[in-house]
């Protein structure tokens, strides 16, 4: 998934996770002291003071799949969304709130086991998959104040069950009925947007390939005590093709990149929050867009979310559809494959990757 060309990349594994930070009562290593010194200027201002709540379209997901004249103004509404805001919270999505709680409380099951037990699935050498910090690449590389558990969900037959927790024991069946529920909602979303763009609804679909991808990324915000200098994610847009957000319905800390003004996301408990990723902006050829986003971290309270990354098969050409390209709105970005592989190469240097494919 990523180039191991680069003479700086350091692949050293951290000692600690954040967690272990936090309770061992350890002083804040100084690669966590977010500067904003090495990111691009694609992601705004560097400060940590936002003020501005952001107010996110609201997209009702039955509305958009039902036959009625509500879907053609929900269409209207979408494409309204993706154009302006890059995301939307989706409400009426046919995933029970019971069922999202049941997710919540698994995984925050997880990360509140003794760190000898989830050493047992702890990521290995250059894997991305398992628990742990995300690999460090670079010597100069900023830390992202959270721990995760990063999982391959589709296709199956790719599954690293080595990763997989046992503990608590619903987790797996849990991981993979709310993998199916929300690989459905990614195919009614894909449709929807192809015809709030007057495309065909498998415009965009069909392009996915019969190996098309979703990774799980279960994030966990432990307090911290310098919540001004330190972010949780560093600034980002995602190398997803659309990504979906179960986010801590207690806690903020998602912020949002517009206008080169930061804003608050809002908390909706039972909505899922949904992003374009860099893949279905370059397949829309700009029309729609990849939101900026970070992480923000909280001086006394953890948080959890856990996003769902969902992908073409990475062996799949992706470029423009040919009926989004003219005279008025040339080609945008070149033709690319695995994107990820360039994804990450320039996210943990605080680069646009969506920049190294822009012609």
């Amino acid at each position: 998934m990523l180039s191991n060309t680069d003479p700086k990349m350091a692949k050293v594994d951290l000692c600690k996770t954040v967690q272990e930070l936090v309770e061992n009562g350890d002083e804040v290593p100084k690669q966590y002291i977010w500067s904003g010194s090495n990111h691009s200027s694609s992601y705004g201002s560097a400060d940590l003071t936002v003020h501005l709540t952001a107010d996110i379209p609201v997209i009702d997901v039955g509305r958009l799949i039902s036959s009625s004249s509500a879907m053609d103004e929900e269409l209207i509404n979408l494409r309204s969304a993706l154009t302006r805001w890059g995301c939307f919270q989706a409400i009426n999505h046919g995933i029970e709130n019971s069922f999202l709680n049941e997710v919540r409380k698994v995984f925050r099951e997880f990360f509140q086991l003794p760190i000898s037990e989830k050493q047992k699935y702890a990521r290995q050498g250059d894997d991305y998959e398992g628990y742990g910090n995300d690999l460090l690449l670079f010597e100069n590389q900023s830390l992202d104040w959270n721990d995760r558990l990063y999982l391959q969900v589709a296709p199956q037959h790719q599954h690293k069950f080595k990763y997989w927790p046992q503990n608590p024991p619903s987790l797996r069946e849990v991981l993979h009925d709310y993998t199916a529920k929300l690989k459905h909602m990614n195919e009614q979303l894909l449709e929807s947007i192809a015809k709030s763009l007057s495309l065909p609804e498998d415009s965009f679909l069909s392009k996915f390939g019969d190996q098309q991808t979703m990774y799980a990324r279960f994030n966990y915000y432990p307090p911290c005590s310098k919540p001004e200098q330190i972010l949780g994610l560093k600034p980002h847009a995602d190398g997803s093709a659309i990504t979906i957000l179960l986010q801590d319905e207690q806690v903020q800390g998602l912020q949002l990149l517009k206008d080169d003004q930061w804003f608050w996301v809002p908390i909706m408990p039972h909505a899922l929050f949904v992003n374009v990723g860099d893949q279905l902006e370059i397949m829309s050829n700009g029309i729609c867009r990849s939101p900026i986003h970070r992480a923000v971290v909280d001086s006394e309270r953890e948080r959890s979310t856990l996003a769902m990354f969902c992908s073409p098969d990475p062996a799949k050409e992706i470029e423009a559809l040919e009926e989004l390209v003219d005279d008025g709105r040339p080609r945008m970005y070149n033709k690319v494959i695995n994107y990820p592989e360039t994804y990450f190469h320039y996210y943990q240097q605080g680069k646009r990757p969506l920049d190294a494919v822009r012609i």
